[in-house]
């Protein structure tokens, strides 16, 4: 379990203080599987809608470093304030992002994998500095949770060498011994 005090957004969306009180986040709890190769670097999360008192809904969430990448470039196509969806492989709940004409931000999670329900709540009024505050969540997210674990080969992970994070004990000069999905067969 993860303390509130570990908790940190990748993404918030909300409309301006005084309007409607809507609001759509994507909470990092922690890493999955600290220390262990295959887990260590997705990120267990949960995306959090808040419309005023009527409505709070909390969706659960892992990402993948390659989401990471992905919401990167779905940022970018809504600062072009182009329709953009995140997170559609069917592994977890997706998001789509639909600019509207008058500078307001409809945005739809779906949570086809478990519930197959759909949530839309629209952003009337974002500030303008809206999209560079992302940016900043992502970049903050990615400097206390980065990539330490390489995939050396389709299957075999080790850990990188300039790693941060401290992970299964190894003896003083030894290297962490890879680790192959194949082997634990």
């Amino acid at each position: 379990m993860h303390s509130a005090d570990d908790v940190i957004n990748l993404i918030h969306l909300a409309d301006r203080p005084g309007t409607s009180g809507h609001s759509v986040s994507v909470r990092v709890l922690g890493r999955s599987q600290p220390g262990i190769l295959t887990g260590h670097d997705l990120l267990d999360c949960e995306i959090v809608i808040v419309a005023e008192e009527s409505l709070n809904a909390s969706f659960v969430v892992t990402l993948f470093p390659e989401d990471l990448e992905d919401w990167e470039e779905t940022l970018a196509g809504l600062e072009a304030r182009r329709f953009a969806t995140w997170l559609n492989s069917g592994r977890t709940p997706s998001m789509r992002f639909k600019p509207q004409e008058s500078g307001g931000l409809l945005v739809s999670v779906h949570d086809g994998p478990s519930t197959g329900i759909t949530v839309t709540l629209p952003l009337f009024v974002l500030p303008p500095t809206w999209a560079a505050e992302q940016r900043d969540l992502l970049t903050r997210v990615r400097g206390i949770y980065p990539c330490e674990v390489v995939e050396t080969s389709p299957g075999a992970y080790e850990w990188r060498r300039d790693r941060h994070s401290d992970g299964p004990e190894t003896a003083p000069g030894q290297p962490q011994a890879p680790y192959s999905r194949r082997s634990r067969r």
